[in-house]
């Protein structure tokens, strides 16, 4: 995967068609929702400060991704106040670290943010989740559950070698 340049891009009319036409696997449908169901839930919910791009390797689009970004006090429905809230690798393009290179460029966009030090996201828990990805990435299990999931967090200070 060295060879191939990964970036994360804006979804434009250009490209959003391919862009949602992004799936994972049937078995993961139920950890994940889809590109189309994110854009939606980003739309519905602008408190939580959603911020989102299209994975790209090369010049083709192979995930998606999207973080709360800077989620202000005062918001106890939101994990924030930065949040990983989707993540998503088509299926055709699964096993080959391009989910772990989006973390990177997330974790690398966050570097300039406000008061950035920890990363969460959360898991459905069940024996197809992405909980292993995420625990080989380096994020720890905090033990707290929010609306049914894991949560997780990614030690940001450790992540920006500072």
């Amino acid at each position: 995967m060295s060879d191939i340049d990964v970036s994360l891009r804006e979804i434009t009319d250009q490209n959003r068609a391919s862009v949602l036409d992004l799936r994972v696997t049937e078995v993961q449908d139920e950890y994940v929702d889809g590109v189309a169901d994110s854009l939606a839930e980003a739309a519905e919910t602008p408190g939580a400060c959603p911020w989102y791009r299209a994975v790209y390797a090369s010049e083709e689009p192979v995930g998606f991704v999207m973080i709360s970004d800077n989620i202000p006090d005062g918001h106890p429905e939101y994990l924030g106040p930065y949040f990983l809230w989707r993540l998503l690798i088509d299926a055709r393009w699964q096993g080959r670290g391009f989910g772990a290179a989006a973390v990177d460029l997330v974790v690398d966009y966050l570097r300039d943010r406000p008061g950035a030090d920890t990363l969460l996201t959360s898991v459905h828990p069940g024996p197809d989740s992405p909980m292993g990805f995420y625990l080989r990435y380096g994020f720890v299990a905090t033990g707290q559950v929010f609306d049914g999931e894991d949560v997780l967090a990614l030690d940001l200070t450790a992540a920006f070698g500072s």
